[in-house]
């Protein structure tokens, strides 16, 4: 009998074994979700846009179509090899907004989390993560927020980092932002591009400082290209992933906007205004700690416009003032990353 049982608890043990997910693989995204807002008057936010009787005739119908839509996607985002465990977002009006999002029908299955941040933006959009708690615990978070010099009366998204164990070893730093965007003209609005790289930069600083090596990962929508100044210059990208140190920051994106692949499109041409960019101790792991892999944008026929003016790019939620009941204007980007 005690043969027996021994037999039962090794074939038990083995099941059990057999049944837990390969913890060496985990995918890191982001996606600019295009002004996700509900349907509710918010005093403190320029909100009106996005009312039942406001300009755009947001009503529920066309919220939980919102919903539903972006729920496509990032359900299938979540079927990548690895699973996605964390995905940064912005241009969402607030917290409900996330929780009915991951609440949804494809969403809920996943169990995603939310780690929100108000941010003081003019518009009301905010920057936050969804991520997968059975397997990222946050240890911290903490807003930054965007200064231009002489010009008191910028205000713009914070930059958001969230600080977390990854399946119980590695530890990451993930920032999400969305820097200032190209309204004015390229000139007008750089001084507040190049504000958000700097500042960029010295959050990276400040973590690879007080832990060389660190995993330190800086995602978002940056309206701007990697070949940007605001980008290769202010935060001091490199372009190739040799010889990095533990203190250089590697955006993979550029050779992919080098190739001609884009997240974002605009007159007939994809820019990469959505990046992932990465630490050097993240590119080159330890054996048996997670490391940078490859970086993708997330594409699927579903996504794109099928006809008229807009046909190939993004399918977005409005077009030319229109309603479209897509998805976002932008595609999605993500990086993997493997043991």
């Amino acid at each position: 009998m005690k043969r027996v049982n021994l037999l039962i608890f090794g074939l038990l043990t083995v099941t059990f074994l057999c049944a837990q997910p390969a913890r060496n693989k985990a995918v890191i995204g982001f996606y600019n979700v295009e002004n996700l807002f509900d349907t509710i008057n918010d005093p403190n936010k320029d909100d009106e846009q996005f009312l039942p009787d406001g300009e755009n005739r947001w009503n529920s119908q066309r919220y939980e179509a919102k919903l539903k839509s972006l729920s496509k996607v990032i359900s299938e985002m979540a079927m990548l090899d690895g699973g996605l465990v964390v995905l940064g977002v912005s241009e969402v009006e607030n917290e409900q907004v996330l929780l009915d999002l991951v609440a949804t029908e494809l969403l809920a299955p996943y169990r995603l989390s939310v780690c929100h941040h108000e941010s003081p933006d003019r518009r009301g959009v905010d920057v936050a993560f969804l991520y997968d708690a059975s397997r990222f615990k946050i240890l911290s978070t903490k807003a930054f927020p965007t200064i231009v010099p002489n010009n008191p009366d910028f205000i713009t998204r914070d930059q958001w980092l969230m600080t977390g164990i990854l399946d119980g070893t590695d530890t990451l730093d993930i920032v999400v932002n969305h820097w200032p965007s190209k309204s004015g003209g390229e000139q007008r609005s750089l001084p507040g591009r190049l504000a958000a790289g700097q500042l960029g930069r010295q959050i990276a600083d400040s973590v690879l400082q007080s832990r060389p090596n660190a995993k330190f990962i800086y995602m978002g929508d940056l309206n701007d290209n990697p070949t940007s100044k605001c980008i290769l210059a202010e935060m001091g990208t490199k372009t190739k992933p040799e010889k990095l140190t533990g203190y250089d920051l590697y955006n993979p994106m550029w050779k992919m906007f080098r190739d001609g692949l884009g997240s974002y499109a605009y007159r007939d041409s994809w820019e990469m205004l959505d990046n992932i960019i990465v630490s050097g101790g993240l590119v080159n792991a330890a054996p048996g700690t997670y490391g940078f892999r490859s970086a993708n944008i997330f594409r699927k026929g579903f996504m794109f416009t099928k006809t008229g003016s807009y046909m190939d790019y993004p399918y977005r939620t409005f077009a030319g003032g229109n309603y479209q009941g897509g998805y976002s204007d932008h595609l999605p980007v993500y990086i993997v990353l493997t043991k």
